[in-house]
C-alpha cells in the first residue's frame, strides 16, 4: 500500500513539531506569529475559492433555498459546471484526497460486502460520477453468524474519508424509463462526503443503489418455505387432497367406485386453505421483513457515516485544504530555516519523511512540490541552482505582512 500524501496531525501540532524541532527558545513567539500570519494569507485565499464553488454550484444546488434573480441559460450551466468540477477536484488535490478509479468502483460491486447486504446501482442514471478518498488502512473485524456460533475474520482496506460528486441525467431520461425519483431533481449535482468507508462497500454510497436479496438468503427463506408448506399441506390438507384426488379420479373414469363430499369435508378443506394461505402470507412477510432489515442495516451505516451534504462539503474540504496548504509550507520552511546552507527540494522532501517516519512512526508521502511551490509564490524562501534557503524569520514575518496586506485590500 503506497504512503499517504495526508498529514494526520493537526497544524496546532505541526507548528509544536516544528518548535521543538528548531529549538527556538528566544524566538518561540516570534515563529509563533509567523505561523499566524501564514495561516492568515491562506485563510484568505481559499475564502475566495469558497466563494468560487458556491456560484457555481448554485444553478445545479438541490438544497438551494433563496430564489434566482434570472433563469439559468444552458450555456451557463455548462460553464458553471466546468467551472466547479476543476475547482473542487482542484480543492480536493490540495486536501490530499485521491481519485478512486473505476477499478475500484468495480471491485467494490463485486467483492462481499462487510454488511452482508447486497446492493445494486443503475449507473446508466448518472451523468458523471466521481469518487475521491482520503487515508487508507488495513483493518479487521469480526463477523458473527449462526447466532453467534460461527465466526469469521475478515481482513478489509479502509477508507477514513471519501467525497463523492454525482451528476443526474435530465429529466427526459428518467420520463422515458418511466422511473420513479425518490429524493433527487434530474439533472442536478450531489457532493457527499463521508467517513470509515470499507473499500467493498463503495457501492452503498450511491444514491441510487437498492437492497437486493442475496443468493443464500433467498436459499434460507426458499428452504424455510417448502419444508413449512409441506408441513401445512400433510397435516392441514392432506385428508382434503386425498377425498379431492379421488373425486377428480371418479369424475374422469380412472375407477368407478362413487365418493361422497359431505358438508364436513368442504368445511375441513376450507380451514385447511385458509391455513395455507396464512402460511403463504407469512412466508412473504417474513421476505419482506428480511428486507427492510438490510435496508435499515444500510440507513443506519449511512446515518453514522456521513458527513456532510452538498454545499456543506465545500466548507469543510476547504478548511482540510487550508490545513494541509499550510501544515505542508510551515514543515518546509521550518526545515528550511533550521539548515543554514539549504536544501534541494529532493533533499528536503526525504528529510521531511524520514524524521516522521523516525520520530513519529508515520510514513507519508510529503508533497514537496506544492509545499517550496507555496513558499516561493509567498516569497519566503530563495532558490539558487536548485537549492531552496529560507528567509530569516524576521523578514519573513514583513513579507507576510505586506501579502496580508495586498490579499485582504484585494478581498
Amino acid at each position: 500500500m503506497a504512503a499517504d500524501r495526508f498529514i494526520p496531525y493537526r497544524k496546532q501540532d505541526i507548528v509544536e513539531m516544528c518548535l521543538r524541532e528548531l529549538k527556538l527558545d528566544d524566538s518561540a513567539l516570534s515563529f509563533r506569529q509567523f505561523c499566524d500570519l501564514l495561516s492568515n494569507s491562506l485563510h484568505v485565499e481559499y475564502h475566495q475559492t469558497l466563494e468560487s464553488l458556491k456560484n457555481d454550484y448554485a444553478p445545479f444546488d438541490p438544497n438551494a433555498d433563496t430564489k434566482q434573480l434570472e433563469p439559468y441559460t444552458a450555456e451557463q450551466k455548462n460553464q458553471c459546471q466546468a467551472s466547479f468540477a476543476e475547482n473542487f477536484a482542484n480543492v480536493l488535490n490540495a486536501a490530499n484526497f485521491e481519485k478512486i478509479t473505476e477499478q475500484d468502483l468495480q471491485d467494490a460491486l463485486t467483492e462481499e460486502s462487510l454488511f452482508k447486504v447486497r446492493l445494486e446501482v443503475e449507473f446508466d442514471d448518472f451523468e458523471q460520477v466521481v469518487f475521491y478518498r482520503r487515508g487508507e488502512s488495513q483493518l479487521t473485524e469480526t463477523i458473527t453468524s449462526l447466532f453467534g456460533l460461527r465466526k469469521q475474520t475478515l481482513n478489509f482496506t479502509n477508507y477514513d474519508r471519501v467525497a463523492i460528486y454525482i451528476t443526474f441525467k435530465d429529466r427526459a431520461h428518467f420520463d422515458a424509463k418511466k422511473k420513479a425519483l425518490f429524493g433527487f431533481e434530474p439533472g442536478s449535482t450531489i457532493v457527499k462526503l463521508f467517513q470509515n468507508v470499507p473499500k467493498a462497500d463503495l457501492e452503498m454510497l450511491f444514491p441510487n443503489s437498492e437492497v437486493r436479496m442475496r443468493p443464500i438468503d433467498k436459499a434460507f427463506i426458499g428452504a424455510s418455505a417448502v419444508v413449512g408448506g409441506a408441513v401445512v399441506l400433510v397435516t392441514k390438507l392432506g385428508a382434503s387432497i386425498l377425498l379431492l384426488a379421488a373425486l377428480m379420479g371418479f369424475w374422469v373414469g380412472w375407477h368407478k367406485e362413487a365418493v361422497e363430499m359431505t358438508q364436513q369435508h368442504f368445511i375441513s378443506f376450507a380451514i385447511g386453505l385458509g391455513v395455507f394461505a396464512g402460511f403463504i402470507f407469512k412466508e412473504w412477510s417474513k421476505f419482506k421483513n428480511r428486507k427492510i432489515k438490510f435496508m435499515k442495516a444500510l440507513s443506519d451505516n449511512l446515518y453514522f457515516k456521513n458527513l456532510d451534504n452538498n454545499a456543506g462539503v465545500f466548507h469543510t474540504l476547504i478548511d482540510a485544504a487550508e490545513e494541509e496548504d499550510f501544515k505542508e509550507a510551515i514543515l518546509a520552511y521550518s526545515f528550511l530555516l533550521n539548515c543554514k546552507n539549504g536544501l534541494t527540494a529532493e533533499a528536503l522532501d526525504e528529510k521531511i519523511e524520514s524524521w516522521f517516519k523516525e520520530k513519529y512512526q508515520c510514513e507519508l508521502d510529503f508533497e514537496i512540490a506544492d509545499a517550496v511551490g507555496k513558499l516561493e509564490r509567498m516569497q519566503l524562501v530563495e532558490l539558487n541552482h536548485d537549492v531552496y534557503t529560507a528567509i530569516a524569520l524576521d523578514e519573513a514575518k514583513v513579507i507576510l505582512d505586506t501579502h496580508w496586506d495586498n490579499i485582504f485590500n484585494y478581498a
